[in-house]
């Protein structure tokens, strides 16, 4: 998550080294779920009264109702992508895929991650391209016949878990800066300080640095000291970003605990009432989830949605699909010779998979 590496083409076809489906995941899943209830809590009630669309949104939100939300068996299934963002390569590919399903009868949440690399044979590419295709169109299909980037990715989703998604985000994560710094900062207890030497500049990517060999131009040093302190966004980013800091802080455990350490932070900073209830907070959260979040959940419904989720959020499991339905094909031109899952039944044959999910999901 959060990572600096390069992205894969905007075809969604260049190899990259196999993906491992590390716990980190779930972090990512707390950060757009901290973002999409956060900003529906955050200045509820000052926004009641001089926004009407969040004013309904408001008192759906106090009084949940099922009414309004579509949802099958007593549950919503909502697919959560996340994309890298920004003018690069590869920026629409959602590496993030996460299926939350939420209960409506009982406070509750399931999630279950869906790795980027599933082969679709429908669109010959893999699962995290869907959003991409389906906003696009490709040389398959125009993109009048998917109903558009949220719509198409749900409908593939759906084929695979065998049942129908409900309702989709995609959160662009080069909004973390952004949402730090409309919290106002946030407080890191960093525990072993750190330099790195390599910390890439944005931009500077392709430099050439005037024919320097080392390339000393595309990065800057950054140094963290040890103890509590006030990071704005910028900081922020750097601190989870770093990959390259000597001695253990250098390790990607390490990265991933300092990420935990960060999100924990934003939540904290974010439930503080002098926060919550900041007006100003509030308007700037709300711009931030207008530029960097897409959904296809309204206002309304998206009042009394956040509160079935923040009912569950007390109450979430987590689930990868078992190792044993997914195999890894050997590398060939039947894959456009990519790092592939297909099911171990056989490529398209997700009957398996179908079963596991109805089983996991089930209330």
């Amino acid at each position: 998550m959060l990572d600096n590496s390069t992205s894969e083409q905007g075809d969604g076809r260049q190899e990259k080294d196999p993906v491992k489906l590390k716990k980190s995941v779930w972090k990512i899943a707390l950060i757009i779920t901290l973002s999409i209830i956060g900003t529906l809590l955050i200045g509820i009630g000052v926004l009641f009264a001089k926004y009407p669309p969040l004013a309904k949104t408001a008192y759906n939100f106090m009084l949940a109702s099922t009414d309004k939300i579509a949802s099958e068996e007593g549950k919503v299934n909502i697919l959560i992508m996340g994309k890298s963002g920004g003018s690069r390569d590869g920026a629409d590919l959602t590496d993030t895929m996460i299926l939350a399903s939420v209960s409506l009868d009982a406070p509750g949440i399931k999630m279950v991650s869906i790795p980027r690399d599933i082969w679709i044979s429908e669109i010959r590419a893999k699962i995290n391209s869907a959003y991409f295709w389906g906003k696009t169109g490709s040389p398959y299909f125009s993109s009048r016949e998917t109903g558009g980037g949220i719509s198409f990715a749900k409908k593939i989703v759906g084929e695979i878990i065998g049942q129908p998604v409900q309702y989709g985000v995609v959160i662009d994560f080069s909004s973390f800066e952004d949402i730090v710094n409309a919290l106002g900062g946030i407080e890191v207890d960093v525990e072993n300080g750190f330099t790195d030497k390599l910390y890439p500049i944005e931009g500077r990517e392709d430099d050439t640095c005037q024919g320097d060999v080392n390339f000393a131009c595309r990065y800057e040093i950054v140094t963290f000291d040890p103890g509590l302190q006030v990071m704005d966004g910028n900081r922020a980013l750097k601190f989870v970003r770093s990959r390259h800091a000597e001695g253990d802080e250098g390790t990607d455990i390490a990265r991933e605990a300092r990420q935990q350490k960060v999100i924990g932070a934003m939540k904290d900073k974010a439930t503080q009432p002098k926060v919550f209830l900041s007006p100003k907070t509030g308007l700037a959260i709300l711009g931030i989830v207008k530029k960097y979040v897409e959904t296809d959940i309204d206002l309304p419904v998206a009042g009394a949605l956040a509160r079935f989720t923040l009912d569950g959020s007390k109450s979430i499991t987590q689930f990868l699909i078992p190792e044993n339905l997914l195999v890894n094909p050997p590398i060939s031109k039947t894959y456009d010779n990519l790092y592939v899952f297909i099911p171990k039944a056989g490529n398209g044959n997700w009957e398996e998979i179908n079963n596991w999910f109805t089983s996991t999901l089930k209330n």
